[in-house]
């Protein structure tokens, strides 16, 4: 599986077709502690750069973008149920939503995780 990164501080792990989309750990620590989670639900249809999921913390509310166009096949209730979880793992556990990828051209451009974690430095 191929991990790639956006300027938005969200990751997408690529898996054949379909891949997993969540925020970075330096995102999750940004925002501070998560009190709310809204996922997209299953079906729902994402575009490249466009709005997908809400997260709100104590210090701000935030959407998160989809990374790429594609279906949404699974929103991780365990965070809209325990929104910390994307505290304690945001790059694991924490994951946001799984959809299929509608055009795989639109990984072109993302940042491995080396560029990332330069740009996330650069921020600091």
């Amino acid at each position: 599986m191929t991990r790639y990164f956006t300027d938005e501080h969200e990751w997408i792990e690529v898996d054949g077709d379909s891949a997993t989309v969540g925020i970075t750990d330096h995102a999750q620590a940004q925002l501070g502690d998560i009190v709310f989670v809204e996922v997209p639900r299953p079906g729902t249809v994402l575009a490249r750069g466009k709005e997908a999921a809400v997260v709100e913390s104590v210090k701000a509310a935030s959407d998160i973008y989809s990374p790429v166009s594609g279906t949404v096949i699974e929103g991780n209730s365990a965070i809209e149920d325990d929104p910390a979880l994307v505290n304690a793992d945001a790059e694991g556990a924490g994951w946001f939503f799984r959809l299929t990828i509608a055009d795989p051209g639109e990984l072109d451009g993302l940042m491995d995780e080396a560029a990332y974690r330069q740009f996330a430095t650069d921020l600091a």
